[in-house]
């Protein structure tokens, strides 16, 4: 048995008067509170650190810039870092990263018990529009404010285990789960902040808590991974933000949820050997994948009609014999 204690570690609304010293310290009362309970990592939301500012059209460059990191740690998230190199405690972290050179993403990373930086992801998906839509009750703007992440979908060597990244929207691409499971994933660990109301499509919002659970439980599954999915929820500026943070086993079963939209600490004690079942049995990759059957997943972005889907992998246009 290799066990992993893990803690999601959900948030409640983080306002835009609430500054970063006040996050990171509700942040570390969740990390000792973790630790007193047994984590050997605790899992934050996607940009954990300020309030979810793509739901503005921002115009004051100065203003925008504040809601982003130049370095990680600052000054400000230092003290999260010494704590949990004091308690010797792992986690993982979403924020607004800004580059040395200007480049902007929604990242994430994760941290080992040192307190050293062991991986960082940025997020590929980007939802949402990016020009100003007033119509809407409130924004979306990711595509406005980050760029597409250019890091891929790795793994790190961590916590004894294989540790893959994703963040919110890439939950919903199968793709996601299948190139960390190519690299041998055991543990994908999935931040996120998602309104309840789509404004151009209202008739899915009964089906938010559905879809959350349903995507990540069939990554967990079709991937042999254990996936822990966490959220920043509650009213926010207005905003309600699903909770539904859970983690979830390679059986594709939800063995802790939470049952607010507040700071909420899920545990698990996992064991990781628990991947190899699936692994080694209906998901064992090397036997019954056929990748040489899968060239329009690489070859397009959208839908082709079939003639283009010929062109691009003329095993289509095979008779059969």
């Amino acid at each position: 048995m290799r066990a992993l204690t893990i803690a999601a570690a959900q948030l409640g609304p983080i306002d835009r008067v609430h500054g970063r010293a006040d996050v990171v310290e509700r942040l570390i009362g969740l990390m000792r509170t973790a630790k007193a309970r047994g984590a050997d990592l605790i899992v934050y939301p996607e940009l954990a650190l300020t309030t979810f500012f793509p739901r503005w059209y921002i115009e004051d460059p100065a203003e925008l810039d504040s809601y982003y990191e130049r370095e990680m740690p600052g000054p400000e998230t230092a003290p999260l870092f010494a704590e949990a190199k004091r308690l010797s405690i792992g986690f993982h972290l979403g924020y607004a990263e800004k580059t040395a050179d200007g480049h902007r993403f929604n990242t994430a990373i994760l941290v080992e018990k040192t307190g050293a930086i062991v991986g960082k992801y940025r997020k590929i998906h980007l939802p949402g529009h990016a020009e100003n839509e007033p119509w809407r009750a409130f924004q979306h703007l990711e595509k406005r404010y980050f760029e597409p992440g250019n890091l891929g979908f790795r793994v790190f060597d961590a916590f004894g285990g294989r540790v893959g990244i994703a963040i919110c929207n890439d939950r919903r691409w199968p793709e996601t789960y299948r190139v960390m499971g190519l690299q041998g994933s055991e543990v994908i660990l999935i931040g996120f902040n998602t309104p309840v109301h789509n404004p151009p499509f209202p008739e899915h919002d009964r089906l938010s808590w559905h879809h959350n659970s349903i995507v990540m439980q069939a990554g967990a599954y079709q991937n042999a991974s254990f996936v822990v999915g966490v959220a920043k929820a509650g009213i926010e500026e207005g905003v309600h933000h699903m909770g539904g943070s859970q983690i979830i086993a390679p059986s594709g079963e939800t063995i802790a949820l939470a049952t607010t939209e507040a700071d909420e600490l899920l545990m698990s004690t996992v064991d990781l050997d628990q991947c190899r079942s699936y692994r080694e049995s209906v998901f064992a990759f090397e036997r019954h994948r056929e990748p040489d059957s899968y060239a329009l997943i690489t070859g397009t972005k959208g839908p082709v009609d079939p003639a283009r889907a010929i062109e691009i992998d003329p095993a289509l246009d095979l008779e059969p014999s």
